[in-house]
């Protein structure tokens, strides 16, 4: 049975698996969701070994499980691992949700749910292809999976894991699908990925919370003076004046942006996918530099005082705010997070307290484009799209990506099927149908060009 086939006969099958994922609410950063992070491991086991693993199973860790499984054709053939991650981003605000989301439901020729892209949707695709080439007599390649469930509270029991295990996913290639596409009609292959790392600030004032007219104007506000600090971490220009912040930031050649901006870019169609008049970014640098090779700084959440219904005349106690940079090659998250931190704790005013917590982060990383894994990918979006994959630097981070390069000394190949409309981390998250369905043809077409 030719492979178009065997995918179009069972495509229901495949879309009622990969929904059993979806339903399952593995949301790994909040504890009450402990038990479904169990339970989505327990079922991708299921799956993996009936796409035809000749082993599977859930392994613990510090935190949630990873699932491992591997198919050995040919001891000298060349092995793929497979990366993806079964945890996903919270819901809130639900009220946003035009559908419960998980319960996934197909409108428009898109699947609706949390997870149908980022990245239960992605990684089900490498189960499905692998089932495909099995079932056709065409898999080339031995293969192994390793699914996470912290991808997105930053990895930090794979990063573990994967060093008391480097034997056991010792491959030539990594393969992971949780990347976006620059368009629908437009393939791309991610060669860049941005570092992370991210904070909790607190600032205390007054031992509680006072009166805002008996005390307003001469006790200091912690929330205003946490906006203040804030917003002198950036200039005009978005330009970031942190000391020494910029240091270890690598320039890129004249060449390499000419190569970036050739990816196609309408401003117009930007700020109306986003819903915004104007845009903002660093002076000096495009809308694709400044999301693909430039960091950032952003103030991600930020809270304290009064916030329930109604007006409540306080002058708070204390003042909260989560903070992120994204980084880019050369920047180490762990020296940015300590920078970042003494840089509040030693200006902040006598006035108040200001306390700083690094929470997770991770490197940023980069696949040269003469790979030879690379060059398969090229040949396979070529196969299934008749154009040349164009390479992109991502805006995102996987922060394990980096860790796999340092530890198992080889390289990962970002074949991402998403848009940039399908909303992941936000209400009414989507992914298109189609490209679930060309992600496992393309991934199949990388296998063959890779075993050659």
């Amino acid at each position: 049975m030719e492979i178009k086939q065997y995918i179009e006969t069972n495509k229901e099958r495949f879309l009622e698996e990969l929904f059993s994922l979806i339903r399952i609410p593995s949301i790994s950063s909040q504890a009450e969701h402990k038990g479904d992070m169990v339970r989505c491991a327990e079922r991708w086991k299921e799956l993996i070994l009936a796409a035809g693993a000749d082993r599977a199973e859930v392994m613990p860790t510090d935190g949630n499980p990873v699932v491992y499984g591997e198919k050995i054709v040919d001891p000298a053939a060349k092995t793929v691992l497979v990366y993806g991650h079964y945890d996903v981003m919270p819901v809130d605000p639900l009220e946003l949700w035009h559908t419960d989301p998980f319960e996934p439901v197909i409108k428009d020729g898109k699947i609706w749910a949390r997870g149908a892209d980022d990245d239960k949707g992605q990684s089900f695709m490498h189960a499905k292809a692998f089932e495909t080439m099995l079932q056709t007599g065409n898999l080339p390649c031995n293969v192994q999976f390793m699914l996470e469930g912290e991808e997105e509270i930053g990895s930090g029991s794979l990063a573990k894991w994967i060093v008391v295990n480097k034997d056991l996913v010792k491959a030539d290639i990594i393969l992971v699908s949780d990347t976006s596409m620059i368009a629908s009609d437009v393939p791309s292959i991610t060669t860049g990925l941005r570092g992370l790392a991210y904070w909790q600030i607190e600032v205390t004032g007054p031992n509680a919370d006072l009166h805002s007219g008996i005390f307003g104007g001469s006790v200091a506000n912690p929330l205003n003076t946490l906006c203040e600090m804030i917003s002198k971490c950036m200039d005009a220009d978005n330009h970031i004046t942190i000391p020494h912040f910029y240091d270890d930031v690598v320039e890129c050649s004249a060449r390499e942006r000419e190569l970036l901006n050739m990816a196609p870019y309408s401003e117009e169609e930007y700020k109306e996918s986003v819903g915004v008049k104007a845009l903002r970014g660093e002076k000096g640098y495009t809308k694709i530099e400044q999301v693909g090779i430039r960091p950032t700084f952003d103030l991600c959440g930020m809270w304290g005082g009064y916030t329930a219904e109604g007006s409540k005349t306080v002058l708070p106690s204390k003042a909260y705010a989560k903070l992120s940079c994204r980084l880019v090659p050369n920047q180490d998250h762990e020296k940015i997070a300590e920078l970042v931190k003494n840089y509040f704790e030693e200006n902040a005013p006598d006035y108040v307290d200001v306390k700083v917590t690094p929470m997770h982060g991770g490197q940023a990383y980069g696949c040269p484009t003469d790979h030879p894994a690379y060059k398969a990918a090229e040949a396979a979006y070529m196969d299934t799209y008749g154009k040349l994959a164009i390479p992109m630097r991502s805006g995102g981070s996987i922060p394990i990506i980096s860790t796999f390069e340092k530890v198992l000394g080889i390289k990962s190949i970002l074949m991402g099927f998403g848009l940039g409309e399908d909303a992941i981390h936000s209400p009414n998250e989507n992914y298109r149908l189609d490209h679930f369905y060309k992600g496992i043809e393309t991934i199949i077409r990388f296998y063959h060009h890779y075993a050659k």
